[in-house]
């Protein structure tokens, strides 16, 4: 690949490789905000949104989709607690009441209760300026992470417009908090370790992101990352029973993990699109359950035989991140492509770096478009993401295992600035 595309002019390390990345920053950016306007005109055309309460599309989908369940969850952490939106029948007569159009579709309340300790303030407003503030505050947290781990300003706009950001956006959903806590974790593991728990424990709120992180701090040792990060964990569960009742968190395992697993074997059309899992794709070409889970299995084995290979020794930082973050996805069967928001960070983490090829430039564009992608290929019942994701993880693997590569200590990012 890389002799063929050097006899078409191609040069990974220098201008060329630049100018490529400029170009799709500027299309991805065009293209989405195209699609998003278009979305406006054509499907909410006598749908006009409503300033106070949710309005709905000809789809029966609120302006904002998902979000609708992060400012009911705001709203009940001042009228009892989410304990009655745990039943699918409560909640969605709810939502037909407040919303005033009983052709809304169906939703499922899915977060874990201590997500209203941060989430109540967006309850209090209005629901567009809160859904507005939402994506605004989350993406600017999201590139403020991103240039404390080790972009510069001029490195931004490819994350601020990459084709992950436009999918949170119209979701409305959480990707960019979780990113910013992973990225803030992740690149203070070792400067600032209590900082890095803390971070981790609060992202306990979206817990399939934290299923490797136990392996990766065991093996390099952060013993002081896991402890606080224990105490955040606890002490957020803690406030939590205090402020709704201790049996929120049993109302929580009874009724909505039982709802998360059927959506997860039962559900269909849009959500099959969007989940980036071994297991979901599996189901997306037509295998049976059994086969599916099979699949799931050896993708998770592999995974985690990824991060205690990657982290069992002292190797590059920035390419054990992004083998880390790309293991994360393949090992959980619960993961969607508004998560894929992360990826920016580690596509322009790696751009930078002098040992690339035109192969590497490739996979990382092709991570980076990925979100957007899964749902284009998932209408032709095409796995893309299992094609896209093991292949940049293998060959990650690849380049951490050339004897070449410096060995530097994981976790000791290239460049790191702390917010002044």
């Amino acid at each position: 690949m890389d002799r063929l595309l050097g006899h078409i002019g191609f040069e990974p390390g220098g201008s060329d490789a630049k100018h490529l990345y400029l170009n799709l920053t500027v299309a991805a950016g065009v293209f989405c905000v195209v699609l998003e306007l278009g979305y406006f005109y054509f499907f909410l055309q006598g749908h006009a949104p409503a300033f106070e309460l949710p309005s709905v599309d000809g789809y029966g989908y609120a302006i904002g989709r998902d979000f609708l369940n992060t400012w009911m969850g705001g709203r009940a952490a001042f009228s009892g607690g989410p304990a009655a939106w745990f039943d699918l029948a409560t909640y969605n007569a709810e939502l037909q009441r407040i919303v005033g159009d009983r052709q809304i579709v169906n939703h499922f309340w899915s977060y874990p209760p201590h997500l209203l300790l941060f989430i109540w303030p967006f309850g209090l407003l209005p629901y567009l300026p809160a859904y507005v503030l939402w994506c605004a505050a989350g993406l600017a947290l999201y590139l403020l992470a991103a240039w404390c781990g080790g972009l510069s300003r001029r490195d931004l706009p490819l994350v601020a417009l990459a084709p992950g950001v436009f999918v949170n956006v119209f979701f409305g959903q959480n990707g960019f908090v979780t990113a910013a806590l992973l990225i803030g974790g992740l690149t203070n593991i070792d400067r600032r370790p209590i900082r890095s728990g803390l971070l981790f424990g609060v992202l306990t709120v979206k817990p399939q992101f934290g299923l490797l992180l136990p392996v990766l701090l065991a093996m390099t040792g952060r013993w002081r990352v896991i402890a606080a990060a224990t105490v955040t964990a606890v002490t957020l569960a803690g406030l939590t029973s205090l402020w709704f009742g201790a049996d929120v968190w049993l109302e929580y395992v009874r009724k909505v993990m039982p709802q998360q697993h059927w959506l997860l074997t039962d559900g269909s059309g849009t959500l099959l699109l969007m989940v980036s899992s071994a297991f979901v794709n599996a189901r997306v070409v037509g295998l049976s359950l059994e086969a599916a889970w099979l699949v799931q299995a050896v993708s998770s084995c592999c995974a985690l035989a990824m991060v205690i290979w990657t982290f069992r020794h002292k190797r590059d930082p920035d390419l054990s991140f992004a083998l880390f973050v790309t293991a994360t996805f393949l090992f959980s069967p619960w993961m969607l492509n508004y998560d894929m928001a992360l990826f920016g960070w580690i596509v322009v983490l790696l751009r930078e770096r002098t040992d690339n090829t035109a192969v590497d430039h490739l996979l990382a564009l092709a991570v980076w478009v990925l979100p957007l992608a899964m749902l284009v290929f998932g209408v032709a019942r095409i796995p893309i993401a299992m094609l896209v994701l093991p292949t940049f993880a293998g060959r990650l693997m690849w380049r951490l295992a050339r004897p070449e590569v410096s060995p530097i200590i994981a976790g000791e990012v290239r460049l790191h600035r702390s917010p002044a």
